[in-house]
């Protein structure tokens, strides 16, 4: 299993310190996953046949939080280093008649609390005093053949939780394995009842599967699976719509910038969401930004993220002959607080791009990040002229002031004036030159 971390060893002093009050207590789900994997848990979950209320007894109300005691689930708070730990009753759950949350939970044992989760991947236990992985439902192997296999009958774990098929296409797209062909069709079966699903629990999936390796295939199983046109159904048409950018459709376009983004090491959900939707208009044109606003406020995303998608969108070409334009009309885009997420968008517009510029376009993007590379102060220097500077010459705010300013500050950036009385000057002759 892994080296020691102090998530770890807490984690451990939980277990044991549940064992020697006379309980069975294992680490659970995820983070047993991650260590046969060789990945470091972000997290640490405990099972255990300590009912809710010996948990907070047994380690005390001021270290224990009530989060989730109506299922089972206590939190044991550990120091600032270690984190807190998940401790949960073995259980299995009595109905899901809304197809989200389960009805009730029955308090019962290990096997049985295996039985009722997700995937077998998810559904072993491991004992860290005796060094043992307690697998009932053949998840190891599971794991050994890189497959994502639901627990059971597949299509009664997806009429439980609706979101496990979202789930299901994450853990296989984000650990390179393949959707067991069973839980594959339960989920091409069930992929129209995904809707019941609260958008903002779409909405953490999507984000998680954009958010880590494997986007590009995420998005190939979303549409497989039938789950793209559910919740994404914008993207539909793609599939038959030529690309503007690529030779093929604008879905495989989209999906080759994902892939392209996953070779740089990009893994920005936003960057995933402005490559899905930017063909979503058949003429290209700015009607993708209003697409975007729509999906991302369905899934009551956050301003900041809708924000970005949209501010990607329409500058999406804002980096077109860069290296030959006035700096002025470049500089804001490259000088925005997303100005590099831009210079990686369009870098892997680019690299899929099936026209004759390409090479135009990498000196372009060159030029850019050569562009970033530099000291903030040179990139976007402090403007010689402000509004209260304006004021304080005896014009009133108004109209011209934004106008005025613009001019200045391109001249700036430009080189055409470098001191604040070669910009008093520029002003005067603007404002002497009328409208």
């Amino acid at each position: 299993m892994k080296q020691e971390t102090p998530q770890r060893r807490f984690a451990f002093e939980v277990v044991e310190r549940l064992r020697s009050a006379g309980f069975a207590a294992y680490w659970a789900g995820g983070c047993v996953r991650d260590e046969l994997l060789g990945i470091t848990p972000k997290d640490y979950d405990v099972a255990t046949s300590a009912r809710p209320e010996q948990v907070r007894e047994l380690f005390g109300r001021r270290q224990t939080l009530a989060v989730g005691e109506a299922f089972g689930v206590i939190i044991v708070v550990g120091s600032r280093e270690a984190g807190n730990v998940e401790v949960a009753t073995f259980r299995r759950d009595a109905g899901y008649s809304d197809g989200r949350r389960p009805d009730a939970v029955v308090f019962t044992d290990a096997e049985e609390d295996a039985r009722r989760r997700d995937f077998t991947m998810n559904a072993l236990f491991y004992d860290p005093v005796a060094g043992e992985v307690i697998d009932f439902v053949a998840g190891r192997a599971d794991i050994e053949r890189k497959l994502v296999r639901a627990v059971g009958d597949a299509s009664l774990r997806f009429q439980e939780d609706k979101l496990r098929m979202l789930r299901g296409v994450r853990m296989a797209s984000t650990f390179g394995f393949e959707l067991e062909a069973a839980t594959f069709a339960a989920i091409q079966k069930s992929a129209g009842e995904i809707g019941v699903v609260s958008p903002e629990r779409i909405a953490q999936e999507v984000r998680a599967m954009f958010g880590r390796p494997g986007q590009a295939e995420a998005a190939r199983l979303l549409m497989a699976a039938g789950l793209a046109g559910e919740i994404l159904p914008e993207v539909l048409p793609l599939r038959e719509r030529r690309s503007s950018l690529a030779a093929g459709s604008a879905w495989e376009a989209a999906v080759a910038m994902l892939a392209e983004f996953e070779q740089a090491g990009i893994r920005k959900p936003p960057l995933a969401l402005a490559a899905l939707l930017q063909e979503t208009s058949a003429d290209d044109s700015h009607d993708s930004v209003h697409t975007a606003t729509a999906v991302l406020r369905r899934w009551r995303m956050s301003n900041e993220e809708r924000e970005q998608v949209e501010w990607l969108l329409e500058h999406r070409r804002r980096l077109d002959r860069a290296a030959t334009r006035r700096w002025s009309e470049v500089q804001p885009a490259l000088a925005h607080r997303w100005g590099p997420d831009l210079v990686e968008f369009a870098a892997a517009r680019n690299a899929i791009a099936a026209d004759g510029a390409t090479q135009r376009r990498a000196a372009d993007i060159a030029f850019a990040r050569e562009k970033l590379a530099e000291p903030r102060a040179v990139l976007d220097p402090p403007p010689l002229l402000t509004g209260n500077d304006l004021v304080r010459r005896g014009l009133r705010p108004g109209r011209q002031f934004a106008v005025l300013l613009e001019k200045v500050r391109a001249a700036q950036l430009d080189g055409v004036i470098a001191s604040v009385d070669e910009a008093a000057t520029l002003v005067a002759e603007l404002l002497k030159a009328g409208p």
